[in-house]
């Protein structure tokens, strides 16, 4: 075996290592939290969710909820705001001004969007002040009306134990992946979310979730990221997420952002 292979080799076991290994830590995270949320088998609701928020979220993703009288929740990460990578545009300040005053909840990913896991206490505070003072100064009074930056999105899903002491303190839930419905005692700062991804057919197919949460009543959060007709791996086609908009709608399902969802839910367990 050649070293160019054995170091292949080597970097995929590492991969597998660390995904493995932040499952398990995430598994015991929400095992052994300190605060759950009991999400009630009565009701069932569904959220959408963009992350980092290229523009076309915003222009397409937002436009599409908005035409069924829905609202979405945009977690942004600030220094990304504005910028131009490869395949996508950011959305700029005035594109976040604007999603709030459209009624839409901004919530918060960090500043920078870094792997939370491999930051220090204070590095990781400094990215969520950082992101909280960015979105201050753009939203002003308006964020209280929509729940802006109550709410976090862990990047890359990725998370530790003393991370996730920290975003307790500072956020009212935080959001991870897995590609679960959350049902039951809840962590909500490990709330899970289900990703919206292309190719189109398995955006479609994400309709068996709504079929899902509908028989059995839990909350379903659904994530992505652009809304583009040549989307990044991480997002969809306009026309696939219409459709799944559509049937969430047509489910009968109660459709919230995740500050109402968490609204709702918490009034339920003081009843």
């Amino acid at each position: 075996m050649g070293r160019s292979l054995e170091r292949g080799v080597g970097v995929k076991v590492q991969h597998k290592i660390k995904h493995w290994t932040g499952r398990i830590q995430a598994h015991l995270l929400r095992r052994f939290a300190a605060k759950t949320l009991h999400i009630p088998g009565r009701r069932p609701v569904i959220s959408f969710s963009f992350d980092d928020v290229p523009d076309s979220a915003l222009y397409n993703g937002a436009t599409i909820l908005e035409k069924y009288g829905l609202r979405g929740t945009f977690y942004i990460a600030g220094r990304l705001a504005g910028t131009l990578e490869t395949t996508r545009q950011l959305i700029n300040e005035n594109g976040i001004a604007e999603l709030a005053e459209r009624g839409h909840e901004i919530g918060c990913h960090t500043y920078s969007h870094p792997n939370i896991a491999r930051l220090s206490g204070a590095q990781l505070q400094n990215e969520i002040d950082q992101n909280r003072s960015f979105l201050s100064r753009i939203l002003g009074k308006r964020w209280s009306a929509t729940g802006s930056q109550l709410n976090f999105a862990y990047p890359y899903n990725a998370v530790s134990y003393f991370a996730y002491r920290r975003m307790a303190k500072n956020y009212r839930s935080c959001r991870a992946g897995e590609n679960r419905i959350n049902r039951g005692a809840t962590c909500p700062q490990m709330l899970f979310g289900m990703e919206i991804g292309r190719p189109d057919e398995d955006v479609v197919q994400l309709k068996a979730e709504i079929d899902a949460v509908k028989a059995q009543p839990g909350w379903l959060i659904f994530f992505t990221h652009d809304i583009s007709e040549t989307p990044t791996p991480y997002g969809c086609t306009p026309a696939a997420f219409e459709k799944l908009v559509q049937y969430a709608v047509q489910s009968g399902c109660e459709i919230l952002t995740v500050n109402e969802a968490l609204d709702h839910y918490i009034s339920a367990d003081a009843a």
